[in-house]
């Protein structure tokens, strides 16, 4: 995989390229705390779209950058009692299985097909929540 398929893609640079990051960041963060989501389907989208990142690249930007919101939050929830870190456990070693299946199945994808099983997914979450 060549560097440039590595990089952002044309968009903004400079400031604004780092005042888009930072909102991106800040959006994440508060809706990582209200509804628990925040990598995904807050991070990634607003990074394809607001930044033209490779779908891989806003992956994997998202997934080091949630590691901050992640301990923030799980402190913070655990101080007020809301965390249940024996279950966390046990979520969180068999994510880390399903992880590395991922990047097995994302390797073997293009970009436009991983794009899209992406939005196909954020589609069903909404349908879901909407009916329920």
């Amino acid at each position: 995989m060549s560097a440039e398929a590595n990089s952002p893609a044309a968009g903004p640079t400079g400031a604004a390229r780092w005042w888009r990051l930072a909102v991106i960041g800040l959006a994440a963060g508060l809706f990582s705390t209200l509804f628990g989501v925040g990598g995904g389907i807050i991070m990634v989208p607003l990074l394809l779209g607001l930044l033209a990142y490779d779908a891989r690249v806003a992956a994997a930007t998202s997934l080091a950058a949630i590691i901050f919101t992640s301990i923030a939050g799980a402190i913070a929830h655990g101080a007020f009692g809301n965390t249940h870190w024996d279950r966390a456990l046990l979520l969180g070693i068999p994510a880390v299985g399903g992880l590395l299946l991922g990047l097995q199945i994302s390797r073997r994808l293009t970009t436009r097909a991983l794009t899209l099983a992406f939005a196909v997914f954020l589609v069903a979450v909404a349908v879901r929540l909407v009916l329920e």
